[in-house]
């Protein structure tokens, strides 16, 4: 983390962060904010991680277990709220069960929605940034468009301290490409033309902080790397860094991937992270996709 990046979120005051979705991103966010020390909750559907996040100190509700009272206290209570949970159907759980609560927080210093860039859809290879229209062309993209609209209303509205951040393929240690090679279950997709953006969970943790240090309210960021890539591209590299042939090249239509995975495809896009740079001052950790592979490896 840059110096910069580093300084500006230890010249807060240790508070209280409190994560709709207690995930992948959200712990990593959790622990660094912890470390400072910060007060962390959040929510769980999953019993042994409620289990094992209780032993390390961070006060987890386990849904939908917790009173949901305990659950509007420590929202009420919180300056710092991250959702990272996706809409459930058509509905946002946040939204419809504690809206009201968030809108009128007088202790709520930020609030960050982690979206995706899901909502921009296709443009067939050219680039996209924070400023271009959302025209999502699938249900769970569009669904997710209308609760960026939602939050950003709250904003305008009462001035809630809202920043969306629109990820694209998080990967980190434990998660993405790599895990997926030694487990046998990745796959080398022919789909010419088509192009990927990647982001690490430690610039995702980075950008989180330096927003939260240095909060801009209404602000939107699109959080990726510098270079997309194909999906064939970086299977082979990273199996020629696992040392291993890389599995046989199938056409997307012959692959066994579901709905839900071959929709990624339909979307042909560049993703821009300017605003992330010149507005947060943030330089990433790992602004190349294979340079992150690297640091998986070396690190494993």
């Amino acid at each position: 983390m840059s110096k910069q990046n580093r300084n500006s979120i230890e010249a807060v005051s240790p508070s209280k962060l409190f994560c709709f979705g207690l995930g992948y991103t959200a712990l990593n966010l959790a622990n660094r904010l912890k470390y400072l020390g910060w007060e962390i909750s959040g929510t769980t559907r999953n019993p042994e991680k409620y289990k094992s996040l209780k032993n390390q100190g961070i006060r987890c509700m386990l849904i939908p277990d917790e009173p949901v009272d305990n659950i509007h206290q420590a929202v009420r209570e919180s300056s710092c709220i991250l959702i990272s949970i996706p809409p459930q159907g058509k509905q946002d759980w946040v939204l419809e069960i504690f809206k009201e609560d968030i809108a009128r927080s007088s202790n709520l210093q930020w609030l960050g929605y982690l979206s995706t860039t899901g909502v921009y859809g296709n443009h067939d290879g050219e680039w996209v940034d924070e400023e271009t229209p959302p025209q999502p062309n699938s249900e769970r993209s569009f669904v997710r468009a209308q609760v960026e609209k939602q939050w950003l209303e709250l904003f305008h509205e009462s001035g809630l301290p809202v920043h969306l951040f629109r990820l694209v393929g998080i990967y980190g240690p434990g998660r993405g490409m790599l895990a997926r090679l030694l487990k046998g279950t990745m796959q080398r997709i022919d789909s010419p033309g088509q192009l990927f953006s990647h982001i690490h969970v430690d610039d995702i943790v980075q950008v989180l902080t330096t927003s939260i240090g240095q909060p801009n309210p209404g602000s939107v960021y699109n959080l990726c790397d510098d270079t997309p890539v194909s999906q064939r591209e970086a299977v082979e590299y990273a199996c020629q860094l696992l040392k291993m042939e890389p599995p046989p090249l199938v056409a997307l239509e012959d692959s066994n991937l579901g709905p839900l995975g071959k929709s990624f495809y339909l979307d042909r896009k560049r993703v821009s992270n300017n605003k992330l740079k010149s507005e947060l001052g943030v330089e990433l950790i790992f602004p190349d996709y294979f340079k992150g592979l690297e640091s998986l490896i070396k690190n494993a």
